[in-house]
C-alpha cells in the first residue's frame, strides 16, 4: 500500500527534528487520508531550504513505513 503526498517543511521546522522536538512527521496525501511517519525517513530528502516535493509513502500490511521514496520530477 503507498499513499502520494505534498510536502513543504522549512529547513528550520525540520531542524526540530534534531532538536529532538519532531519526531513524526503529520501529512495528508492527495486522496484525503492522514499519514503519519518518522520524521527521520525525510533525512536522505533535506536539502538547505528544508525537504520540498511529492512523496510515496509505502507501508505494509500492518500499517508499518516499508519506505519513502520522492517521485521523480517533483519538487
Amino acid at each position: 500500500m503507498h499513499l502520494i503526498v505534498d510536502i513543504r517543511i522549512s529547513r528550520d521546522d525540520y531542524l526540530l527534528w534534531y532538536r529532538g522536538a519532531a519526531q513524526v512527521i503529520h501529512a495528508r496525501s492527495r486522496d484525503g487520508r492522514s499519514v503519519r511517519f518518522p520524521a527521520q525517513a525525510l533525512q536522505p530528502y533535506v536539502s538547505h531550504n528544508g525537504v520540498e516535493g511529492t512523496f510515496a509513502i509505502y507501508f505494509d500490511e500492518n500499517h508499518k513505513l516499508v519506505r519513502v521514496e520522492k517521485l521523480a520530477g517533483a519538487g
